[in-house]
Formats: C-alpha cells, sequence, structure tokens
C-alpha cells in the first residue's frame, strides 16, 4: 500500500512539474521570443518560420511536427517517457497558443533573449526533471540516448537548436535574430544544466 502512494504521489509530483514546465516555457515563447521573431531552436524555431511565413498557429504547427517523432519514440523508448512527451508537447502548444494572444512582455530584442531563454530553459529544466518532453529537440535526445547513453540531454538540444537558429536567420535574412537567438539558447542550456 505504501508503494502505491509513493507511485502516485511520485507520478502527481512529475505531473505538475510538466504543466509548470509548459507553463514557463509558453510564457518564453509567446511573450518575449516570437513576438521579436527570436528562436530558442528546436521544433519551436521551425514552429517559428511557419508562423511568419504561412500564418499557421505555433502550437498547431508543433503537434503536427511531432507525430513522426512520436512513433519514432513509441520504437525506441519506453511507454512512459512517450506519454510524458505526449503530454507535455500539448500542454506546450495550448499554452503557446494561449499566451499568444497576450500583450508582448518587452519589444526590446536583448532583454526577449535574456528572460525568454531563462524562462524556457526554467521551464524544460522542470520537465527533464520529471522524465517528461515536450517533444522536438528534447524528445529527440531521449532517443539518441538509446544509441549512445554517454551524450548530455542539453548538447543534443543545443546543437540542433543551432541548426534551427540557422534556418531562422536565412529564412528572415537578419543576422541579429540569430545573434539574439544565440543568447536565447545559451540561457536555456545554463538554465537546463542547473
Amino acid at each position: 500500500m505504501a508503494k502505491l502512494e509513493f507511485k502516485i504521489k511520485k507520478r502527481t509530483l512529475e505531473g505538475i512539474y510538466i504543466l509548470i514546465g509548459c507553463m514557463f516555457m509558453g510564457i518564453g515563447t509567446s511573450l518575449f521570443l516570437l513576438p521579436n521573431q527570436l528562436s530558442s531552436g528546436g521544433f519551436s524555431g521551425i514552429a517559428t518560420i511557419v508562423y511568419y511565413l504561412l500564418n499557421v498557429p505555433l502550437g498547431v504547427t508543433i503537434l503536427v511536427l511531432n507525430i513522426p517523432l512520436f512513433i519514432l519514440a513509441f520504437f525506441k523508448i519506453g511507454r512512459e517517457i512517450l506519454i510524458k512527451s505526449i503530454a507535455g508537447t500539448i500542454l506546450l502548444s495550448t499554452f503557446i497558443d494561449l499566451f499568444e494572444k497576450f500583450q508582448p512582455l518587452t519589444s526590446d530584442r536583448l532583454l526577449a533573449s535574456i528572460y525568454g531563454g531563462i524562462t524556457i530553459g526554467l521551464g524544460l529544466g522542470l520537465i527533464l526533471k520529471a522524465g517528461g518532453s515536450t517533444g522536438g529537440t528534447d524528445l529527440l535526445s531521449y532517443i539518441t540516448r538509446t544509441y549512445k547513453s554517454t551524450i548530455k540531454v542539453s548538447d543534443v538540444i543545443v546543437i540542433v537548436d543551432i541548426v534551427i537558429v540557422g534556418l531562422n536567420v536565412f529564412f528572415f535574412r537578419e543576422i541579429e535574430i540569430g545573434l539574439y537567438s544565440a543568447i536565447a539558447i545559451k540561457k536555456k542550456k545554463k538554465m537546463i544544466d542547473l
């Protein structure tokens, strides 16, 4: 009985971490980075490009992009991580689309990159602590670890983020986007590692 109670408490705490983490990530993305055309990389970085080119909501694009990863994850990682990843992706997409309706917290790109990166990193750190993910690069890092277990999750996330920020610079044709986004990625990595 005590073992069951412990398991319920553990799952509840993990669920709270994932919920709060997704809320922080939604705030960082929708109230700091997105309004300033900045990216923290990952699938949200690809979704930012789609948002500005085709006016498709960020959350919807993130969900669609994650479908192939969920299928791969079904075969490569445990059911528990997959379920937490699906829940995290849905929550993140919902929070991003919800907070997008609010006024941005700053139009200063430097402030947006710093505080957006910190907020997203804090949120992602909570989600990873709960053994979950929001799909995208963090789920990809779990899958990558099935092949090579010594790889750090934050390293995989940052490598993919850099590539995606490069795509943002290419599509928006503005080098400052990449420079400010690099600050956001650095802050995000620091918060994840903490």
